[in-house]
């Protein structure tokens, strides 16, 4: 065979393989791109008044339960003191119709023993008729002011048990009135200055923990059956070169509703795609992950 001849199949052949591999190989192209985001709070105010003291500014870090504003409380302390007295005087009123009640059960008492021994009287003659009938219309005046008296005592029990609730309504409003942070993270915007009147559901600052942060991102149909939930991924990031930054990820959640292509996607290729969400879970200590940041994952080949 002509040597030409040889050489050219030679460099065919071998030309077949390098494109096999190449092929074969990993061509560096990612299997989901997204942005990062994070779980984020909004802390707002319960109570209406002045803001005595808020002392949060943007970027600050704050731990669980730090107390981080005082609205003014002057006004809901003088309604629980009102009520609070208004109770102690409606109390010493109950306190004098049981007293009454007493006072008029003796009577009762008495005035029974009093017609049992005028009826005996009566009957042997040694009274006059007319005694034992004026003693029983005592009895019949006594016992229609008992019945006045204890219906005074429900009446009594309604307001003071009213006044309990009003008085733990202050007491309430007071404690809500000192706003302490709800989780550990990173204040990311606020909306209010020191001074300023807040009222209920007003909104005072932002926080999310940015110690952990999700990146959404977006799989094709045939790519679903690739991934399950709890699966790692490698999560990449820009850093000094394109997705040269890789962090470790979780999958945390799969989107069960397919929809068109997220804008983010700059393709306009892929815009057109069906898609479907994913959450990836990825420690951020190292604090470089921001709200927003574009990345990219990959599968981990098994």
């Amino acid at each position: 065979m002509d040597r030409s001849i040889i050489s050219a199949c030679g460099a065919l052949i071998s030309c077949f393989f390098l494109l096999f591999s190449a092929g074969c190989g990993d061509n560096g192209k990612s299997d989901g791109y997204g942005n990062f985001e994070s779980t984020e709070i909004i802390v707002s105010s319960e109570t209406t008044g002045k803001l005595l003291q808020f002392s949060v500014q943007e970027g600050d870090r704050l731990a669980k339960g730090f107390p981080v504003a005082q609205v003014d409380t002057l006004q809901l302390h003088l309604t629980k003191i009102q009520l609070e007295k208004e109770k102690a005087s409606l109390l010493k009123n109950r306190g004098e119709v049981a007293a009454q009640e007493g006072i008029y059960r003796q009577q009762e008492i008495n005035i029974h023993r009093d017609i049992s021994r005028y009826r005996r009287l009566v009957g042997e003659g040694a009274v006059a008729v007319k005694v034992l009938e004026d003693l029983e219309n005592q009895e019949k005046v006594i016992l229609r002011q008992q019945e006045a008296i204890a219906a005074k005592n429900p009446g009594i029990r309604e307001q003071a048990g009213s006044m309990d609730a009003r008085i733990a309504l202050a007491a309430d409003q007071i404690t809500k009135s000192s706003v302490r942070n709800p989780v550990d993270g990173t204040v990311l915007a606020t909306y209010i200055e020191p001074g300023e009147i807040t009222s209920y559901g007003k909104p005072l600052y932002k926080i999310a923990d940015l110690g952990s942060m999700y990146l959404r991102a977006y799989l094709s149909g045939s790519q679903l059956t690739s991934v399950r939930l709890g699966d790692e991924v490698d999560v990449l990031v820009d850093g000094e070169k394109p997705a040269s930054k890789k962090y470790r990820g979780r999958i945390t959640w799969i989107s069960s509703k397919a929809e068109f292509t997220p804008k983010i996607i700059q393709t306009r290729e892929d815009r057109v795609t069906m898609v479907y969400a994913v959450k990836v879970l990825v420690n951020n200590n190292d604090g470089f992950l921001k709200i927003g940041m574009p990345g990219e994952i990959r599968f981990l080949k098994h």
